[in-house]
């Protein structure tokens, strides 16, 4: 597989986080076998069973007697409700000007499902960045940023009005690796008040991750768009 410098069983573990994190296992569904997980990534008995004990440790896993190994559920809280293309990019490139309209900043305790997403400890200092977005005409993006708390960034709202990931730049934050799922979901109250539409307007919830491993940052967004006010374009040049 990839580096001799990391080990196998570290990697798959990786690999297997990814499945948990994007979504592909289900919170409480049993993952394949570890005869199935050989075969899958064409390594032996031994590496598979030492990469769970990982996400087992991390309580992402657990085993059950008899039964096989599951996911573990995720409390979420109650009042709750992905080089990356920023907003402001996509806006650009359809001759329109991103524009944001409100801004709010909020500090929170990790929890384990955001201590997995950002690489950090349950408990540590995590920032919520909540915008309301759109173009010239309305606002059509509920947008909603997790990222670790950094001494270094702004703990003033209105020094995020523009490109987040050009804020980030200017602290050497260049983030990649990026992860999207993109569905069709019906907004929650929070995104229905954010964006001022019922409770039977669809939206496009695009749930990303991003990481500048070099700086320990790691970023879980999920952007929710009005949408018959937004198409999403894939450029694989």
């Amino acid at each position: 597989m990839a580096s001799n410098a990391i080990p196998l069983y570290v990697q798959i573990a990786d690999r297997l986080r990814d499945n948990i994190k994007m979504g592909k296992w289900k919170e409480g569904n049993k993952i394949p076998t570890e005869v199935e997980l050989c075969k899958i990534y064409d390594v032996s008995r031994i590496t598979i069973r030492k990469a769970i004990d990982e996400l087992v440790k991390e309580d992402l896993l657990r085993r059950q007697r008899a039964k096989g190994t599951f996911v573990t559920d995720f409390v979420e809280p109650s009042d709750n409700f992905t080089v990356v293309k920023s907003f402001t990019e996509e806006m650009r490139e359809l001759g329109e000007k991103a524009r944001t309209m409100d801004v709010k900043l909020e500090i929170t305790d990790a929890d384990k499902k955001l201590a997995m997403y950002l690489n950090t400890n349950i408990g540590d200092k995590v920032m919520i960045l909540k915008r309301i977005r759109g173009d010239s005409k309305q606002a059509f993006v509920y947008s909603v940023s997790y990222f670790k708390k950094d001494e270094n960034f702004s703990l003033d709202p209105n020094d995020y009005y523009d490109s987040f990931y050009s804020y980030l730049h200017q602290h050497g934050i260049q983030v990649k690796d990026n992860s999207e799922v993109v569905e069709a979901v019906l907004p929650n109250y929070e995104v229905r008040t954010a964006l001022s539409i019922t409770k039977h307007e669809p939206v496009l919830k695009r749930t990303r991750f991003t990481s500048c491993k070099p700086k320990n940052f790691y970023e879980y967004t999920i952007n929710y768009y009005i949408g018959k006010s937004y198409k999403y374009y894939l450029d694989f040049n």
